[in-house]
């Protein structure tokens, strides 16, 4: 960091609205930053969470941990209370940085509000920095289990160092890249070598996210990289301003964290003039396979590529064996990038990382005879909305516990826009006390508990739930069912819907 801020430091790091951040003034800020949490008790191993939104403040305050040897937690802002309250709990940080308008959760130890950041980051540097170990944890991203309780998965210096070795096509020196998901997210969280190595500045895409507000970005901001989910470029290149933006800025175009339509694919690179990659990544690995720049149409758009550099990948079976070259299997991924484990749950972590450093996905796949990995689904029921996991039992839980549901089933069904929507089947309560519920009774009561895009889109009201012979319920049959239904329009936001998408 302070090499490229002594080399670079009028280059612009971020564009946040109207503030634009140089990489000598989030140095300095970082610095002083740093100052005021040490004057909190904030030191090596200790947890500092980020309830903020994408900005240059989060930037800020991760590098002034980062300095200290603390370990950053990001909590995305779409969480709800329940999520909130079990990362706090088992993190137990030493401190806490939140909104103005936002009471701190219990157990957040100190805190310090956004709008005192600015007077913050102008103290005195400090005068003392430890020595940082490449091995030691600096960040804790969060994802879901089929259970629901997040699982914090933990990075080193040494994972960031390798994931920007393995950016490939996606960074170059002096890039301007669209950063459109919440920091919290592994697209950032892992990003500090990567932006520091190449000198880049981040364009952050003001939450929530719209994708006019994008496109109007890649003209105004010369954009070399645009990023996002295939539901945000459905979304821009339907918009009716994108034929009047200019785009001629764009060096490559990227996309992944959801099945992307080879149809997409096509429009992209036709419509943009610029090559498209499509990664594949999970939380946990961070980096893992992406097309190149180069590479045929085909092989953009029907697979997502080979291994990123440093990366290696196996599809194997149930037993852990290789399968034939073409056979579908479970993927795993091996490199430097891989996460050490997850945050204070070695039980789980064993399921899924083994001792020679394999991690196994959940997600199935086949390699073509050139290497490339074409996936076959999940093994698992979850579904991808908008680019975000979204775990059935999860929302099943929640839904259960509302007075008119008896019973209930959530599958993912095929969206026009946002890729896969929820699909809450439920069985009203019986009798004089029971209330049929609706859409907008449910979808609320979910985000009491939840992230908003948990909450179900659609409603479907049964007398009872198709059983298999096992007398377990038949997401199958529903999800059958549910394919044969008419699409439905989605709204022109990759965040919750404005309306309902319909109930029956």
């Amino acid at each position: 960091m302070r090499a490229t801020a002594e080399a670079h430091p009028d280059r612009e790091a971020f564009v946040d609205g109207d503030h634009r951040l140089t990489f000598g003034s989030w140095d300095r800020a970082a610095d002083g930053l740093a100052a005021t949490m040490a004057e909190a008790g904030v030191g090596r191993g200790d947890v500092v969470c980020l309830m903020l939104p994408s900005s240059a403040d989060y930037a800020v305050c991760y590098q002034a941990a980062m300095r200290l040897g603390a370990i950053t937690s990001g909590v995305n802002p779409r969480l709800g209370p329940g999520e909130v309250a079990s990362i706090i709990s088992r993190t137990r940080p030493k401190l806490t940085v939140v909104p103005p308008d936002r009471e701190p959760p219990h157990g957040a130890g100190r805190t310090i509000r956004r709008d005192e950041l600015h007077d913050a980051c102008r103290r005195d540097p400090i005068r003392r920095r430890p020595r940082i170990d490449g091995s030691e944890a600096v960040a804790i991203v969060w994802t879901s289990g089929t259970t629901g309780e997040p699982k914090g998965a933990v990075f080193g210096h040494a994972n960031l160092e390798a994931v920007a070795h393995g950016a490939g096509d996606l960074s170059r020196p002096g890039d301007r890249r669209l950063s459109p998901l919440p920091f919290a997210h592994v697209g950032y969280m892992t990003k500090p070598w990567d932006e520091l190595l190449n000198v880049i500045t981040t364009v952050i895409v003001p939450s929530p996210w719209k994708a006019g507000e994008a496109l109007r970005l890649i003209e105004a901001e010369a954009v070399t990289v645009a990023q996002g989910v295939p539901t945000q470029w459905a979304l821009m290149l339907a918009d009716p301003r994108f034929d009047a933006t200019d785009v001629s800025s764009l060096r490559v175009a990227g996309t992944g964290a959801s099945t992307v339509p080879p149809e997409l694919v096509k429009e992209m690179r036709r419509r943009l003039g610029c090559p498209v990659v499509v990664a594949y990544a999970s939380t946990e690995a961070a980096i893992t396979t992406r097309s190149r720049v180069g590479d045929a149409d085909e092989v953009v758009s029907a697979t997502v590529g080979g291994a990123s550099e440093g990366v290696e990948i196996e599809v194997v079976d149930d037993d852990g064996h290789p399968t034939a070259r073409g056979d579908v299997g479970r993927v795993r991924c091996r490199s430097a990038a891989v996460m050490r484990g997850y945050w204070g749950d070695p039980a789980r972590t064993e399921q899924v990382l083994d001792a020679d450093g394999w991690l196994t996905t959940g997600d199935l796949g086949r390699l073509d005879e050139a290497g490339n990995l074409l996936l076959a689904g999940r093994r698992s029921e979850m579904y991808i909305r908008g680019g975000y996991n979204v775990y059935p039992a999860e929302v099943e839980a929640v839904l259960d516990a509302h007075p008119g549901v008896d019973k209930v089933a959530v599958v993912g069904v095929p969206d026009p826009v946002l890729g896969q929507i929820g699909a809450a089947y439920v069985v009203p309560t019986a009798g004089p006390a029971g209330r049929q519920p609706d859409l907008d009774d449910l979808r609320a009561w979910c985000t009491q508990q939840l992230a908003d895009y948990k909450a179900p889109d659609r409603l479907v009201l049964l007398t009872e739930l198709p059983l298999t012979s096992m007398l377990k319920v038949d997401k199958q049959a529903l999800a059958a069912g549910a394919a044969t239904e008419p699409a439905r329009p989605s709204s022109a936001s990759s965040g919750p819907r404005s309306r309902p998408a319909g109930s029956s």
